[in-house]
């Protein structure tokens, strides 16, 4: 398994700010897209699978680095 490098706060913190300007443009799909690109952390990646399914979160493309990282590759098929 390759060991993901994760994203700095400081890296986080620049993409939140650089979507809340895309929002503030009025271009709220981008905005959506950019806040995506973050890594999900993992409680909450577990969370949403059990509450919205796999399905959701391959759909609308979340960042699972993190979790794949902390539960195996696999974790989102189990």
């Amino acid at each position: 398994m390759q060991k993901v490098q994760p994203m700095s706060i400081h890296e986080r913190l620049q993409m939140r700010m650089k979507a809340f300007e895309l929002k503030k443009q009025g271009k709220f799909e981008e905005a959506e897209k950019l806040e995506r690109q973050i890594p999900m952390p993992p409680w909450l990646a577990e969370f949403a699978k059990k509450h919205l399914g796999s399905e959701y979160l391959i759909e609308y493309g979340w960042n699972l680095s993190e979790a794949e990282a902390e539960f195996g590759e696999d974790w989102l098929s189990r």
